[in-house]
């Protein structure tokens, strides 16, 4: 058991039998009355965000989880198989854990799994990716109605908003955690 003096960013507590992801946290200490710990908490399983406070000294059960980096290898029904770059073990991941991140997964790349008691929890994907357009329309010149931007499908079958003048088979440069476009990449 710790205390609330142990939650920062990014700890897993457990709490009613479910994983909890602190996702932040603020030491609070008023005038009058006993400090708190005010949170903000995403559960691992449903993705769900919650506030929640507790009063300072509080015992709160944290989490075992190992972060180890692994490479994505293929599809295999509905889940996804990843290899530990140490080991070269092979562990299945289930469509719910890898969730969103599936739309920028490309093969061989590269991720980080955390794991608790050997069940992936989620996983962390690098900041940026690269890839190919594979269909996007033509710009046209002169054509404002829509901010300059028009859709592109990538490699992996993601849609991203990009300007007029990117072309088919051009490699573009994807945020993860917004899937917005960053730039072209020159090879």
């Amino acid at each position: 058991m710790a205390s609330t003096s142990d939650i920062k960013n990014g700890a897993v507590l457990k709490l009613e039998g479910q994983l909890w992801n602190v996702i932040e946290f603020q030491h609070v200490k008023p005038g009058k009355g006993g400090a708190f710990v005010r949170t903000k908490l995403k559960n691992i399983t449903t993705g769900k965000t919650v506030d929640k406070t507790f009063n300072a000294g509080a015992k709160v059960e944290l989490a075992t989880v190992d972060r180890s980096d692994y490479e994505y290898l293929y599809q295999d029904g509905e889940d996804y198989v990843f290899m530990d770059v140490k080991t070269y073990d092979q562990i299945p991941v289930s469509e719910a854990v890898v969730g969103d991140a599936a739309k920028y997964l490309l093969e061989n790349a590269k991720v980080t799994i955390a794991m608790n008691e050997g069940s992936p929890l989620y996983l962390e994907m690098p900041a940026s990716v690269v890839l190919e357009i594979t269909y996007t329309e033509p710009g046209l010149q002169g054509d404002r109605s829509n901010a300059g931007t028009k859709p592109a499908t990538v490699e992996t079958g993601a849609e991203v908003q990009v300007p007029l003048f990117v072309e088919q088979g051009t490699k573009i440069k994807v945020d993860t955690r917004t899937g917005d476009y960053l730039g072209r990449v020159n090879d």
